[in-house]
């Protein structure tokens, strides 16, 4: 193959099998599960979320030893590929993300009788497609990336087959998700035609010499229509309740965090390294991305009586609030920093949260049986537990100070403020009054918990499996942790470096 390609004047490329290698092991771990869901006998097969959940946290180890030990970004395939601290801190956020939703899946699959290997198999695609989505710095990595991930989060929202709402999520899912894709894509096409590149440093430095015509500004939009789908922003949220809702409860868990969250990482590449030149376009678009999506979302919120429905608005609407700091990105040169430490500092304490989260509700419906949010109704009779952990989830989303979430909204505001301006100020306002209204369905949740009595006076314990329980305690220490401590994601947000290698400062 070498030689084919000397002789036909290619440029063979220089792969890093170091930079690579957690790629190269979830790779490895997808064909492991497949092959023991063919080979095992029908009572081993548990055995696929056991090797699923090593397989991950092995991956977590050359992440590790790159961060340790790298000198500067690994670049491969002409620019295309990079591996920096930037996306070191999301491999590792994704990794970790998926371990949590393994251990949530594990008992859940084998007591609904659900297929394993298959389940274990697209989750694992689709982790391997968020963390390739760290790396990528072209268009067609990025496209290729986004739908190694899309591809099995479709199937898996309908892997409960038999029921109707499943079938009806992943339909829904899956039909505007490839019209969005479409969208997305003609986008890029038009972009290519205008630079003559796919790469995002050749996009940019094509806009800054030329600046904006009337095709680039077109392309920009689309592309970022595109990933406002993928992120659940209004007015492109529409799929997002009904797949929530449908999807089997770890999978809702991991859309609104893992799924959310490469969407969002797509669109910090787009926008620091491919489209900063094009600010005047992309930059009122998110302002009102981020006004309708938090509004929207939190107003729908206060309407719903099913708790996974009213974490599907929560989670709406706090990608309205991730979305801020995008919309002041060129408001001074301090302001791209602060944008970019604010929205990697929300992603990385969101994901601890709101995992926690989704694990006290699993916890519950194995007793009450039910998702709505009176089934809650004097949880702390009969499992203090489970109601301190979820009043602890709830705080944070709230962003109730001392724990994670406080941080979080902390750092976007700060991010707004700092950079200044009537714009900024509207929209520090705007979230201000968001962050009050969200308390009015969090705060329904708690008072069912404390306040009101169990609805159907039955108050057996909750039998809590040793995976699940894992899983509460590593969501419920990190977000405490992160509270105590906040100045541990802060350092990992913070990616000036970074970020002055991407604008070629």
């Amino acid at each position: 193959m070498h030689l084919l390609a000397q002789v036909a004047g290619w440029k063979t490329p220089v792969l890093d099998y170091h930079a690579l290698l957690p790629e190269m092991i979830l790779a490895g771990v997808i064909v492991v599960v497949l092959m023991a869901d063919l080979f095992l006998e029908e009572r081993s097969k548990y055995l696929t979320s056991t090797i699923a959940g090593f397989g991950l946290l092995a991956t977590l180890v050359p992440i590790v030893t790159l961060g340790l030990y790298s000198h500067g970004p690994r670049e491969m395939f002409g620019g295309a590929y990079v591996v920096d601290t930037y996306s070191l801190v999301l491999k590792a956020m994704f990794v970790g993300a998926g371990y949590v939703v393994v251990l949530l899946s594990s008992t859940y699959l084998e007591e609904g009788d659900y297929y394993q290997g298959e389940y274990y198999t697209l989750l694992l695609t689709a982790i391997l497609g968020m963390v390739m989505m760290t790396s990528s710095r072209d268009l067609v990595s990025i496209f290729v990336a986004l739908e190694f991930l899309s591809i099995p989060a479709y199937m898996l929202a309908a892997w409960r087959k038999r029921d109707e709402k499943s079938n009806e999520a992943g339909m829904k899912y899956f039909l505007l998700g490839v019209f969005a894709s479409a969208v997305m894509l003609y986008g890029m096409s038009l972009l290519y035609g205008e630079a003559g590149t796919t790469l995002l440093k050749g996009i940019q430095d094509h806009l800054a010499q030329v600046g904006n015509s009337g095709i680039t500004t077109l392309a920009i939009v689309f592309v970022v229509v595109g990933f406002a789908f993928k992120v659940s922003a209004v007015p492109f949220h529409s799929w997002a309740p009904d797949t929530y809702e449908g999807a089997p409860t770890p999978i809702t868990a991991f859309l609104s965090v893992a799924s959310k969250a490469a969407g969002f990482v797509a669109l910090l590449q787009l926008v620091f390294v491919g489209f900063f030149a094009g600010k005047v376009v992309w930059q009122p678009l998110f302002w009102v991305l981020s006004a309708l999506t938090m509004t929207v979302g939190n107003l729908l919120g206060l309407r719903q009586t099913n708790i996974v429905r009213m974490f599907a608005y929560s989670s709406i609407a706090q990608g309205g609030f991730i979305l801020m700091p995008l919309a002041v990105v060129g408001n001074g040169d301090q302001a791209p920093r602060e944008a970019l430490t604010a929205v990697i500092t929300y992603l990385i304490i969101y994901a601890v949260m709101n995992l926690g989260a989704f694990a006290v509700i699993l916890a519950v419906a194995r007793k009450t049986r039910s998702g709505t949010v009176a089934s809650y109704g004097g949880l702390f009779s009969y499992a203090p537990g489970l109601a301190v952990l979820m009043t602890i989830f709830l705080a944070s989303l709230a962003g109730v100070p001392p724990l994670g979430g406080f941080w979080a909204k902390l750092s976007v505001f700060k991010a707004l403020l700092s950079a200044g301006g009537g714009w900024a100020t509207a929209l520090a306002a705007i979230g201000a009054v968001n962050s009050v209204v969200a308390f009015g369905y969090y705060g329904r949740v708690l008072r069912e918990m404390w306040m009101n009595p169990v609805p159907d006076g039955d108050t057996t314990k909750v039998r809590i499996p040793q995976s699940l329980g894992a899983a509460l305690t590593l969501t419920a220490g990190l977000t405490i942790l992160l509270g105590i401590l906040p100045n541990i994601v802060l350092r990992f947000g913070d990616l000036s470096h970074v970020l002055d290698s991407a604008l070629g400062k």
